[in-house]
């Protein structure tokens, strides 16, 4: 068997974490709410979990003066353990997306913008393995790892998640359980629009054909 076949019978799957394995809108609402408190600087964190994807720190330039940014996500970080793992679920499907990939011989790894060890402690509180964990990137910056690992396959829910994955040459599938509507996505190039991750295993069996 050569390597192209070797690949495809047991390819590396990446996923995005939030919104696209886990439901961490409670989780960080709680967070921004007690730096909020903490701070005295009014969040609207309904608004900030409306729109999760990009970097914690473009979020925090919304709320605090630039030079106070790399100070509150320092503090966020530090809360987050405490007030953010316990309430946020699993998307629905999410851990049985990772056991599909598993299950046929493949690798399942978790390429996000949360930095590794939080999303280390959410996966591990949910019981979802992955085989790798990779944090701190977002959009084209996630072909970084996508291409180390030989990624094929990218699932995502952000339009910046489609665009890692055209730029590390993998299929782009995504899921409309974050803040991207389904025609915002296929605009955005995505190849495979999936409701959410209950649609993962049928759709993974056909493609592996």
């Amino acid at each position: 068997m050569g390597p192209m076949q070797s690949t495809y019978a047991a390819p590396t799957v990446g996923f995005d974490l939030d919104m696209t394995l886990v439901d961490s809108r409670p989780g960080i609402k709680a967070t921004y709410l007690v730096i909020a408190a903490e701070t005295g600087v009014p969040i609207d964190a309904d608004l900030a979990v409306s729109r999760l994807g990009p970097p914690l720190e473009r979020e925090l330039a919304e709320w605090f003066p630039a030079e106070r940014v790399t100070e509150m996500a320092e503090r966020y970080r530090a809360l987050y353990p405490v007030h953010a793992i316990e309430p946020s679920p699993a998307l629905p499907g999410a851990k049985d997306a990772i056991q599909a990939v598993r299950e046929a011989g493949g690798r399942a790894i978790v390429v996000t913008a949360k930095n590794a060890p939080l999303a280390r402690l959410h996966l591990s509180h949910l019981g979802i393995e992955a085989d790798e964990v990779v944090g701190g990137l977002w959009a084209e910056g996630k072909a970084e790892a996508l291409s180390a690992h030989g990624a094929k396959v990218y699932v995502g829910d952000h339009i910046g998640d489609v665009r890692g994955a055209a730029t590390a040459g993998a299929l782009s599938v995504a899921v409309t359980t974050g803040p991207c509507a389904a025609e915002e996505l296929r605009a955005a190039g995505a190849q495979v629009v999936l409701r959410d991750l209950t649609d993962f295993r049928r759709w993974w069996e056909g493609y592996r054909g």
